[in-house]
């Protein structure tokens, strides 16, 4: 599948990204800035905070407990369409994912 992260400086990374591999882990591998991973996905540090695109944000599911109680500490501020990259796994649905990557 396809996924498209939308830089602050206004660039794009675009990139195939097979299935199964979480947006985090799909970020780092193609060097998208600002998308660190610190905790490698465990949901405890908040460093892959993203946006998701409007026309994607109900595609790709629902924050559950523990992701809403991390968003909370992301450094960029919080908004309605924030996730944790890690949470986001790919799959054939979200072939032409756009991801916003906040300013650090």
């Amino acid at each position: 599948m396809k996924v498209t992260w939308k830089l602050p400086d206004g660039g794009e990374i675009s990139a195939d990204v097979a299935n199964g591999t979480n947006m985090m882990e799909a970020a780092v591998a193609n060097n998208v800035p600002n998308v660190i991973g610190e905790c490698g996905g465990s949901l405890a540090c908040a460093t892959c905070h993203v946006y998701v695109d409007a026309d994607w944000a109900e595609k790709t599911g629902e924050v559950d407990d523990f992701e809403d109680a991390m968003l909370d500490a992301t450094e960029a501020e919080r908004e309605a369409s924030s996730r944790l990259s890690c949470q986001i796994v790919a799959a054939d649905e979200f072939d032409g994912l756009v991801l916003i990557v906040p300013q650090a």
